[in-house]
């Protein structure tokens, strides 16, 4: 009988939610097959199995929370018994195993009256020093299942421990981990709120139980603060309208305003580096890269993918690097390493109409960029005219314990700059 466990996922994952089985107990698998939907703090990913057979038994259900190693469930690699029932179906071993669990010793000893058989057998376990006698496949099934044998009391008359009290001792050890976590989940169902009206009660997803904790948490550990300014996307606007059935018949993409969001953010970064920083302990990290998260809304909450290298990009690479991830974030189809890293983050909430907002940091970045509606308003020029102008206000949260407000006010106010003037932009890369 083999095993199907968690495997190592990513650095920074140690568990997740099984959020569907893609297979069914009797069905037959084959080695490689993805059996199981996890569902993780970042994306959802399969789980495959390293041998086939026939799975005989699911350990975890949909809807558990599960570990790294966890075992979630049994396959039979014969197809019709398990290992331990076809090993030990009469009770006997194979003669050379014989030898291995009777010494000579023991053979030559009387054996005990039954009421004693036991504690003397219990006796000789409890002895540190004495190894415990147990058959070779025995001590291979205590391995698999990671069992020390010296724990472990025999039932057998004459002290062997056999396969069948290994595997009762991993089985209660299964039963014992899921006392403790139903035990913790029997605490938090008595501290929900009890309403005297209709209500319905939703299980938040793993991945909105990340977003939570990771937004309290940055609320609690960073000095944070919103400076805000409002921008003119008069000239990119204009920009766009004179460029974009060119650049979308020749990129293939089309021109939007992520890419002159970026190019500014990124020419900006370079300008007052503290942005593109991270606090590690009592110790500022400079980063002399430019990794541009692109917060991206779906139906089961925020998720950030990385531009790499933006400043490297053009404007058409940068646009085909958005939808192609806006894609897979909406198809469920991002990978661990588009989620990973980032200096800095951009995000718009002007797609949902939103005017004003204050953006909370994507730990442990120390800035990011919020982008809103575009909204036409009545606006005083330098000469003193009044014209209507497409405005966009803009807010930049920022880590105050490395980031002063001088430098973050100038920091935007030099984004509002280069986008009132995006020919720029394009001058200077």
């Amino acid at each position: 009988m083999k095993e199907i466990t968690i495997p190592e996922l990513a650095e920074s994952i140690t568990e997740g939610t099984i959020s569907e089985w893609l297979v069914k107990e009797g069905d037959k698998v084959e080695k490689g097959d993805a059996v199981v939907e996890l569902e993780t703090d970042k994306v959802n990913v399969e789980v495959n199995t390293e041998f086939g057979g026939v799975l005989t038994e699911i350990v975890a259900g949909e809807g558990e929370d599960v570990e790294i190693g966890d075992v979630i469930a049994k396959v039979d690699e014969t197809g019709t018994a398990s290992v331990g029932a076809s090993e030990e179906k009469s009770g006997e071993t194979k003669p050379e195993e014989k030898e291995a669990e009777a010494p000579k010793e023991e053979k030559k000893e009387e054996p005990a009256p039954a009421t004693k058989e036991e504690p003397a057998a219990k006796d000789e376990q409890q002895d540190p020093n004495k190894a415990p006698v147990a058959a070779p496949a025995t001590r291979k099934r205590a391995r698999e299942l990671g069992i020390d044998l010296k724990e472990l009391y025999p039932k057998d008359p004459l002290g062997r421990i056999r396969i069948e009290d290994v595997e009762q001792a991993a089985k209660e050890k299964v039963e014992s981990s899921k006392k403790e976590k139903d035990s913790g989940k029997a605490s938090k169902e008595a501290e929900k709120t009890e309403f005297n009206k209709p209500v319905e009660r939703v299980r938040m997803s793993r991945r909105r139980q990340t977003i939570a904790k990771r937004l309290v948490d940055v609320q609690h550990t960073a000095a944070m603060l919103t400076t805000f300014n409002e921008v003119d996307m008069t000239a990119v606007m204009n920009l766009r309208k004179e460029r974009k059935e060119d650049f979308q018949e020749k990129h293939g993409v089309k021109l939007g305003f992520m890419s002159f969001f970026t190019k500014a953010v990124v020419g900006a970064l370079k300008e007052f580096p503290l942005l593109n920083a991270e606090i590690q302990g009592d110790e500022i990290v400079k980063k002399n890269f430019y990794d541009i998260g692109m917060a991206v809304s779906t139906e089961e909450g925020l998720v950030v993918p990385v531009v790499r290298d933006a400043d490297r990009l053009d404007f058409a690479g940068i646009e085909k690097q958005v939808a192609d991830l806006a894609i897979k974030a909406r198809d469920k189809k991002l990978g661990m390493e588009e989620l990973q890293g980032g200096t800095f983050t951009i995000t718009n909430g002007g797609t949902f109409g939103s005017l004003l907002s204050t953006p909370i940091l994507n730990s442990p970045q120390v800035g990011i960029l919020g982008m809103h509606k575009i909204q036409k308003r009545a606006m005083v020029m330098p000469d003193d005219s009044i014209e209507v102008r497409p405005m966009m206000y803009l807010a930049l949260s920022y880590d105050h314990r490395i980031v002063d407000g001088r430098e973050a006010v100038q920091f935007l106010v030099r984004i509002k700059e280069m986008l009132e003037d995006p020919y720029s932009l394009l001058l200077e890369g």
